[in-house]
């Protein structure tokens, strides 16, 4: 049962952060309300992959690794829980 919430959370973050990178091929869509909320939620996490990883021209791979990331935790979450 904990395990399905855990794995729910990271799934439910994964979208947003999807939504979050989608949302900045169109600049505007970043300063309405829901853009300013997606980027409380989302940029602390990015932000951590960001100082690691530079940008490669004009493109941020940082998302990408962001959710490999979330997906090896999920994976490591389900290894830990059929360890009990």
């Amino acid at each position: 049962m904990v395990l399905y919430f855990l794995l729910r959370a990271v799934q439910i973050y994964s979208v947003l952060l999807i939504i979050y990178v989608l949302m900045s091929w169109v600049p505007s869509t970043r300063e309405t309300s829901i853009g300013r909320m997606l980027a409380s939620i989302c940029e602390p996490y990015l932000g951590f992959f960001r100082r690691f990883i530079p940008p490669i021209g004009m493109i941020d791979i940082s998302p990408i690794v962001a959710l490999i990331a979330l997906n090896l935790i999920s994976q490591g979450l389900v290894n830990v829980f059929r360890m009990f």
